[in-house]
């Protein structure tokens, strides 16, 4: 058993049985709002952790099966809208990341059911790729481009996976009709609002 991995299980041997609090999904230590969350790179799962283990697996281990979701918010160059296009996403507002799982990128929208997944052209992520260099440190399964269009053109950020499932929940729960409603377009203002505010210039 690996270092992590026995850290872990001496924790949970020794964890509390009361369930009235959101805990650590590892070693269920009680949890506040504000915790990081690890992905299980097979299931693509996001667990909530509490700091010390989420910190076991913050360094690049792919052999352990799980990764730390880092803190990087990054506004990415505005690119002519052909770059974007290339890709074919069938909505205004979509994420994209390295899966490990799958050795692909996935690309998935935000919908009434959730998030739906849709086919990526290969060669269109290579175009991304060469045309915004700052692309190369994306880290798998852990980071995404989250790509959304408006009325000003495309704005693209490189940023946490669980930010982009977070806007997912958020839009399951104010979607309404078609194309979702004013609450969702009002949630998409106000979530890329605070996206832009986050991020440092790439």
């Amino acid at each position: 058993m690996s270092g992590a991995l026995a850290v872990l299980a001496r924790i949970r041997a020794n964890r509390p049985t009361d369930s009235s609090y959101e805990r650590c999904e590892m070693c269920a230590t009680p949890l506040g709002d504000a915790h990081g969350h690890v992905v299980d790179v097979a299931r693509h799962a996001l667990m909530c952790a509490c700091r010390p283990c989420y910190l076991l697996f913050a360094h690049d281990s792919p052999s352990l099966g799980r990764r730390a979701v880092p803190e990087r918010f990054l506004a990415l160059p505005v690119q002519p809208p052909q770059v974007w296009d290339a890709l074919e996403l069938p909505v205004g507002t979509a994420f994209l990341f390295v899966s490990s799982a799958a050795q692909r990128v996935v690309a998935l929208y935000p919908g009434p059911a959730g998030a739906t997944e849709s086919e990526l052209p290969l060669a269109a992520w290579d175009g991304v790729l060469q045309a915004i260099p700052a692309l190369a440190s994306i880290q798998p399964d852990v980071e995404a481009v989250l790509v959304h269009s408006g009325d000003d053109g495309v704005a693209a950020f490189l940023v946490p996976i669980d930010t982009c499932y977070e806007l997912v929940g958020h839009l399951r729960q104010l979607w309404r009709g078609f194309d979702g409603g004013q609450d969702v377009h009002r949630r998409l203002e106000s979530f890329f609002a605070e996206i832009r505010a986050q991020s440092a210039a790439g």
